[in-house]
């Protein structure tokens, strides 16, 4: 007779184990996150080759050759390509874009020589051909495969012997070892790690598409973020044709750039000139409007900083910010308040990054502080300006980091000033560049130089 197999119950946030079922795990603190799992059995005679260890000095540097993926955003976001042998998890809203994108870069790796396999668990295949003849990915070495369950899916990939292999999605794919329901933590963490073993021993680069939570996080357990070498995000709003991409994790490069996209008829259009999306081009100026930059990895992006002030109609005034952190939003008004002498307690401020986008560049501060100023006093900047630096708790301000590239993207847009902290070197530079820098040490001193004071 057959051992019944033993009943766990596991944390679909943190992946903790217990042997009963909690209404809140301990580990991460999540409530109603803990499931029950059944545990696989081990196939019988199951056999694995044991890696052997070496030293390091003798471990080969063998430089592993990235593949194209066909549009230059993706690849900055990525860190030059795909590199074989790695697994990248993409997660996003449903609708966002997420399977167009992954079957433009599938047409792209197919037609540079590479096998590329497309497992869809989610749409039947006339459903992904009708798609793919409307992005005009129609490819010999780009196949189609509409299956769930992930042995097969392995056996075809090593058949096939494609070079990229993409999961729609990890959370429809099961192993049939498994008691647990597809999309479950068990099924999710397990399918996950086949997909790893065949990754790493056949330098096949595999993509994850991941479901998202209604809080906008990757849904599953985290172990699948750590086990993986890329997490990518895809954001944007569905009435909008404007999608970001984004990496939270990158093994193979820089987490701070950002992938600008336009949903097209055609599908995704890369934008390789961000600070053009992010910018509003107005006849005149107008009041609560301030023009920012932001550093994102090796490029800076300028935006426009939207603020919007009004007596409040309740005893305490509403704060309220889009694409800028909140807390941060409180310290700028309290210092405008103590430093520069507004009345801010009695109004409501409303404060927006236009474009969608979300910063966390400190160097936003005092275009934000200049914007909300700008509307209580009801007073438009002038025109061709770029505010730069941080504030402190003091008022003073301090220097942005790379100041040249961004005076440099700065006067490419043809702007002639910028109201910037104090900053050694500065000054050469915005005269090479042919600009106005207006330096100031404290907040009161670069609202005056606007003419806010």
């Amino acid at each position: 007779m057959a051992a019944k197999s033993k009943q766990v119950f596991v944390c679909q946030e943190c992946g903790a184990v217990y042997a009963k079922w909690l209404g809140r795990c301990t580990a991460c603190g999540a409530w109603n996150s803990v499931v029950e799992e059944f545990p696989a059995v081990a196939a019988a005679g199951a056999g694995h080759n044991a890696a052997v260890p070496q030293p390091i000095a003798r471990v080969s540097m063998e430089k592993l050759e990235r593949m194209p993926v066909g549009m230059a955003e993706l690849e900055l976001v990525l860190g030059g390509g795909l590199v074989p042998g790695s697994m990248t998890l993409l997660g996003g809203e449903p609708g966002i874009g997420k399977s167009t994108i992954l079957l433009q870069l599938a047409l792209a790796v197919s037609r540079s020589g590479g096998k590329t396999l497309y497992v869809s668990g989610e749409e039947s295949a006339p459903q992904v051909r009708m798609r793919a003849e409307r992005l005009g990915a129609l490819a010999d070495d780009l196949w189609l495969l509409a299956e769930n369950d992930l042995d097969n899916i392995l056996a075809q990939a090593r058949k096939r012997d494609c070079r990229l292999l993409i999961i729609d999605s990890i959370q429809t794919v099961f192993l049939p070892e498994l008691a647990s329901a597809p999309g479950s933590v068990g099924q999710v963490r397990q399918c996950g790690n086949e997909l790893l073993k065949l990754a790493k021993e056949q330098g096949i680069a595999v993509i994850l598409v991941g479901h998202v939570t209604k809080d906008g996080n990757l849904a599953g357990p985290r172990v699948l973020e750590h086990m993986v070498d890329t997490v990518l995000y895809f954001e944007g709003d569905r009435l909008s044709n404007l999608r970001l991409l984004r990496a939270s994790k990158n093994r193979f490069g820089s987490t701070n750039e950002i992938g600008v996209f336009e949903m097209t008829s055609g599908g995704l259009k890369a934008l390789d000139d961000p600070s053009t999306v992010f910018l509003t081009h107005r006849e005149k100026p107008v009041a609560g409007a301030a023009v920012g930059c932001v550093q994102q990895g090796a490029r800076p992006v300028l935006l426009e900083i939207q603020a919007l002030t009004s007596p409040t109609s309740f005893g305490n005034a509403r704060r309220l910010a889009s694409g800028l952190d909140h807390n941060r939003l409180h310290i700028i008004i309290a210092v405008l308040e103590k430093k520069v002498g507004l009345n801010l307690s009695s109004q409501d401020v409303y404060v927006n990054i236009t474009g969608g986008l979300r910063v966390d560049d400190p160097a936003v501060d005092l275009a934000v502080a200049a914007a909300i100023a700008s509307a209580y006093r009801e007073r438009p900047l002038p025109a061709d300006v770029v505010v730069l630096g941080e504030i402190g708790l003091t008022g003073e301000l301090r220097p942005a980091g790379q100041m040249e590239q961004r005076l440099r993207e700065a006067q490419r847009l043809d702007f002639g000033g910028v109201v910037a902290a104090r900053q050694k070197d500065a000054a050469g530079t915005a005269a090479k560049l042919g600009m106005k820098l207006y330096q100031a040490d404290n907040l009161q001193l670069a609202l005056s130089f606007l003419g806010l004071i």
